[in-house]
Parts: structure tokens; C-alpha cells; sequence
């Protein structure tokens, strides 16, 4: 047997293991993130050095940061593949607890190796020590638990053992995969131990398809047999299935539309007759008024979370819902008939089952004449636009002025930059986002016939997911133009991975929408009562509040210095031409677009639920309430 360090056993076996989907084998383990600091530099870091085998070692600048790259590089492969992250003690290793959830709530596996004080206790309070007066046993690495689908401590040598192949076990899992946690004391990383040549050898993880069970496929049947206007839910499951062409095929059969989540989306093509495009609160028209008038409800693949269902409000109370699901946690949602089973699998043995029943939707003309009307409401968002006064931007109370917008700002609207990016980029480009208004916009008005180029976070809908998302996309599928969408609040909280797509030479887009602020909670909160209260970028005033003038920012400038190729746009010719440029150049390049504030697409149709004070001595709050008891009223209790 093999002896070695713990941590030279933990190397080889990640550059042994494998995975078979669908009789197709792939390296499952591409590589690892690191932020050398102390606790993993002399223990992994040496394995690293000393003979890293296949996997290649990528030097990330923030832990958070990197995590989110490793999460994207394995969503944009439908979780096919990984790259492992490892940090230091203490703060390195708090950073990644974000990125540790962001990645648990989307269902993608990510691997991460935070170091950890000593096991034997010896030195005890080593740097960057987080001590608990209750119990030495507990360090920052617990904090993990509540964020991991998986989490061990490796306190000997002979451990890693059952801690890997356990880790391997939920990373591998469709149904409930997500971050993995091992946690790595910086003595035991060192030790040595005879590790058996089986566990290092070459192993290959077979994701199967979970086959629907007879019983169930004749519930789910016979539910939408009975239907007249169903809808089906596109969501992530459809994606990581693989499942966009059956999916749409099943549609096309039975005459039943469907509408996407924000993960589903590019599962299928946006061209399809059948596909009415985003469902729920940063839905458009055509899937929302679909859905609201549909007596069944099909979801495929999807968690029904609280943007799919308009807080459940979107849906009718007497509507009855059928999931297809692989984790049966998500297939009992909303009270549903399930069938706990692959997405695929599960279409088409519904497809044979409704065959047998000859069965077709009612709809005759409601899905071209909403898909129709939402056409025309994009021709309106892609050339929305201000007349030089900017009357529709003040709003009676608001402390900006005219001059100001002009100034700061140019003439860019948000919708009709979306609609222009769309427009000349190329039609196969990966498109990354996360937080902020640009999910609405994009979920709505994002369109593309290349399957799996929108990887959008959304599910945590994690500020400082764009960047990072967007370098972990390229190095997914580094033969595609890949695009950040990003606005300032996201880029000021997280970008250093611009960085590191510079060090690797993996050409990046940024396109950062800055409107000065948090535009998005600037609207939440006004549209609920609050006033402007710190949601826009902007000195104090006179009074003391932060409601001076805006703080100016070149973005541009900035992210010059980095090496970046960068723009700036204050009109739609500027950006054009930008747009341009940009797919001429090698390296990574940053749009700064200026675009005027309140100039994203509004809500069609669907309510989300948000914590409105209920005692208030302001009446604007007093009505927001009144309106959220209404809608409760009218939403499922379940």
C-alpha cells in the first residue's frame, strides 16, 4: 500500500475519479481553486506541488469568488464536471460559506477543502483561530453545516477514506446534490498513512436515470388527461436531464404550452411555438397570463420557488399541480401529484401514457395570441427610450433633478440595451447573471436557440455571482463569447476574478449596467412606502442623509488597470459600437454602460410576497400592506 501524506492521498484520488451519463465517460475532477494561506499551503499545497497528476491549479483572488467560478464551471457542464476549491483557515475559509449555499440551493455540486486548526490541539489558538468558549471542537468550518449537503472533518488520516467516497456520493447525486464540505486540519494534512491502492485507483461514478414507477405515471396521467388548459414548467431538472428536445416534442404532441424558469431557460430552444418564454414575478405576459387561467399545472424539474409561483399567487387556488421531479422533497411541493423520476424518463413515459388516452389540450388560438402580445411588448422595451426632459423619471417628491440625469447618466435605457446586446452579440454566447433588476429583464427578454447558454444564478440570487460566474463559464466552454451582465452594486461587491480571466488569458465580457445604486431595492422599497433610504450611491446631504449628489464612478477607467480592453456608453451609438469592438478583441473587456435609472421592465402580472410592516404611521406603508392582505387572500395556503 501506497504510504503517504493525507493530503498527497486526497490528490491522487480527485485525479481518479470519473463519471458515465448516459454511456459517456468524463474526468469528473478538473482542477482546483486555491488562495494559498497557512493551514493548506505546507499540507495540499505540497501535493499540489509534489505531483498533481491531471488536474490543473488555478489561483483564485477572492474565496468567495473562486467558488462561484467552480459553481458555474460545473453548471454550464450540467454537472458533469467539477472543479475543487480549497482556503486557508479562519477568514479564507468563512469567504467560501456563501458560495457554499449559493451552490447548495441551485442543485450544483461544488467541492471545498477549507484548512482547519490543528487536531491535536497542541498549539491552540493557532492564527486566524475562531475559538468557542463552549467547545473546542467547534471552528469556523461548522459553519458549513447548515450551507452543505455533506460535511466531514478529517481528524485522522484513515478518514479520508469514507469521508471522499461519501463526498463523491452526494456530489454525483441528482437529487441532491450541492456543496461538499471536508474539512482539513492543517497537522492531519501532513500525516501519513498507508492508503489502500483500490481507494486511489481509477473510479467511475455511473449517473443514472431514476425510472418513474407504473403507479405514478397513472396518477400523473390521469390528472392531465382530465385537463383542458395544463401548463408545463420548464425548470432546471430539464436542463441537467438534458430533456429540452423531449420536453418540447411532449408539448408539440399534446398542444400544451410551456413557460421557463430562470433555470430552465435555453433547456429548450426560445423559438419553439409552444415556449411562452419566463413564468412569475420576473416573468412576461404571455407565461404569466397563460398561467393564470391553467385548471393543471405540470412542473418539470423545478423547486416552485417563491418567483416561479408569484408567491403562490399566480396560479389558481382550484388549479391542480403534477410534479416530475428527481428529489422527492421538491415533488411534494404545492401539494402536487408526483412522479419522483428523471425528467426525461418521466416525459416520455407521461407521452406514451397519454397516447394511450388520445388526449390533446383545449387550447385553440390563446397560445399564438399570447405569445403575440408579448412580441409586441418586446419591440416597445427594445426601443424604449426618454425625450430629452426625462419627465417620466421624476417622480413627485424625488429629490434628483433633471441636470443631474443628463449629466451622470446619457440617454441608455436598460430594456433597450438588453434588446441591443442581444441583437449583436453571437447567437450561441453564454449569458451569466444573478441579482438586481437584470434578471427581470433578462428572464423576459433574453432569447436564444443554443441550448444551455444562459447560466443564470438565481435561485440565491448572489451579488458577485456575475463575474466569477462568467470566468467559471469560460473555462466550461472556452470556444463561446461569454457575457457578465452585471450592475454596479454586483460589480463593487465582487470582481476579482476579471482578474484572474486575465492571468489565465480567458477572454470575458463585462457589461455592467450602472444606474448609481441598488436600483432594484430603490424600487421594492418606493413601491412599498420607504422613501429613498440608502439604495442609491450618493453623498450626505446637508441634512445629513445620504440624498446628496450621485458619486461619480468610471468603472471603465478602473478596470483598465487590470488590463481589461474597457468602454464607456452614454447612448445607444456609443454602446453599439462598443458591442462591436469587443468581439474583435483577446482579452477581457468592460462595457461601462450608463444607463438611467427606472429604466428596467416592470412586473406583468405576478405579486411576490415581502415582509410589509403592518403597523405604520406612513400611509403609503399602510397601503402597501392593504394590497399584500388582498393578495394573500387570493394565494394557495400551501
Amino acid at each position: 500500500m501506497p504510504y503517504m501524506t493525507t493530503a498527497q492521498a486526497l490528490v491522487r484520488f480527485l485525479d481518479n475519479q470519473y463519471v458515465s451519463f448516459d454511456g459517456k465517460e468524463t474526468k469528473f475532477v478538473e482542477g482546483i481553486f486555491t488562495i494559498f494561506g497557512h493551514g493548506i499551503v505546507c499540507g495540499l499545497g505540497e501535493a499540489l506541488d509534489s505531483n498533481r497528476g491531471g488536474l490543473t491549479v488555478f489561483q483564485g483572488k477572492n474565496e468567495q469568488g473562486m467558488a462561484h467560478a467552480a459553481t458555474a464551471f460545473a453548471k454550464q457542464n450540467n454537472r458533469r464536471k467539477i472543479i475543487a476549491c480549497s482556503s486557508s483557515i479562519g477568514p479564507g475559509a468563512a469567504n467560501m460559506i456563501t458560495a457554499a449555499a449559493t451552490a447548495t440551493v441551485n442543485h450544483i455540486p461544488l467541492l471545498l477543502f477549507p484548512a482547519d486548526a490543528f487536531s491535536t490541539r497542541q498549539p491552540d489558538p493557532v492564527l486566524q483561530q475562531f475559538e468557542q468558549v463552549n467547545s473546542l471542537a467547534t471552528t469556523t468550518n461548522d459553519a458549513y453545516k447548515a450551507v452543505c449537503r455533506y460535511w466531514d472533518r478529517i481528524a485522522r488520516p484513515e478518514q479520508l477514506m469514507s469521508a471522499m467516497l461519501n463526498a463523491m456520493r452526494v456530489l454525483t447525486d441528482t437529487a441532491c446534490t450541492g456543496a461538499v464540505c471536508i474539512s482539513m486540519p492543517q497537522d492531519v494534512e501532513g500525516e501519513s498513512y498507508d492508503f489502500p491502492e483500490e481507494f486511489l485507483q481509477k473510479r467511475v461514478h455511473k449517473i443514472t436515470r431514476i425510472a418513474p414507477a407504473k403507479e405514478e405515471i397513472e396518477d400523473v396521467a390521469a390528472v392531465l388527461a382530465a385537463a383542458k388548459k395544463p401548463l408545463v414548467i420548464c425548470g432546471g431538472g430539464v436542463r441537467y436531464s438534458e430533456a429540452g428536445e423531449v420536453l418540447e416534442n411532449f408539448c408539440h404532441a399534446f398542444n400544451i404550452p410551456f413557460a421557463e424558469t430562470q433555470s430552465g431557460k435555453t433547456a429548450c430552444l426560445s423559438s419553439d411555438e409552444y415556449n411562452l418564454g419566463g413564468l412569475g414575478v420576473t416573468g412576461n405576459s404571455a407565461g404569466n397570463d397563460i398561467a393564470k387561467e391553467a385548471d393543471v399545472i405540470l412542473g418539470v424539474g423545478t423547486r416552485f420557488s417563491d418567483f416561479t409561483t408569484g408567491s403562490k399567487s399566480l396560479f389558481r387556488a382550484d388549479a391542480k399541480v403534477l410534479t416530475i421531479n428527481t428529489s422527492r422533497f421538491d415533488a411534494y411541493k404545492l401539494g402536487a401529484v408526483k412522479l419522483v423520476c428523471d425528467a426525461k424518463l418521466g416525459l416520455l413515459a407521461l407521452h406514451e401514457a397519454l397516447e394511450a388516452k388520445e388526449y390533446r389540450s383545449g387550447y385553440t388560438t390563446e397560445i399564438k395570441a399570447a405569445k403575440d402580445g408579448w412580441e409586441k411588448e418586446m419591440q416597445f422595451l427594445a426601443g424604449y427610450a426618454y425625450d430629452e426632459n426625462f419627465k417620466p423619471l421624476i417622480a413627485a417628491g424625488d429629490p434628483r433633478t433633471i441636470p443631474e440625469f443628463a449629466e451622470r447618466f446619457g440617454t441608455i435605457t436598460q430594456t433597450a440595451a438588453v434588446a441591443k446586446v442581444r441583437e449583436l452579440i453571437p447567437a450561441d454566447a453564454v449569458c451569466v447573471g444573478a441579482a438586481g433588476s437584470l434578471p427581470g429583464d433578462l428572464q423576459r427578454m433574453w432569447t436564444s436557440d443554443s441550448r444551455y447558454s444562459y447560466n443564470m444564478e438565481y435561485g440565491y440570487s448572489c451579488m458577485g455571482y456575475e463575474i466569477a460566474g462568467a470566468f467559471g463559464s469560460k473555462l466550461a466552454s472556452p470556444e463561446k463569447e461569454v457575457y457578465a451582465m452585471c450592475g454596479d452594486g454586483s460589480y463593487l461587491m465582487l470582481h476579482s476574478e476579471l482578474v484572474t480571466s486575465i492571468q489565465e488569458r480567458k477572454k470575458i465580457n463585462v457589461l455592467l449596467f450602472d444606474n448609481s445604486g441598488f436600483g432594484c431595492i430603490n424600487n421594492l422599497e418606493m413601491s412599498n412606502g420607504i422613501g429613498n433610504l440608502a439604495t442609491e450611491f450618493r453623498f450626505r446631504d446637508e441634512n445629513g442623509n445620504l440624498l446628496g449628489n450621485l458619486v461619480p464612478i468610471d468603472f471603465a477607467k478602473a478596470a483598465s488597470g487590470y488590463g481589461v480592453k474597457t468602454y464607456t456608453a452614454r447612448t445607444m451609438e456609443e454602446l453599439e459600437a462598443a458591442l462591436l469592438d469587443s468581439q474583435k478583441q483577446t482579452v477581457s473587456t468592460l462595457i461601462d454602460i450608463k444607463v438611467l435609472p427606472k429604466s428596467m421592465t416592470d412586473g406583468y402580472g405576478a405579486w411576490w410576497n415581502v415582509g410589509v410592516a403592518s403597523t405604520s404611521q406612513n400611509e403609503a406603508v399602510r397601503s402597501a400592506y392593504s394590497r399584500k392582505k388582498e393578495n394573500l387572500e387570493k394565494a394557495r395556503k400551501y
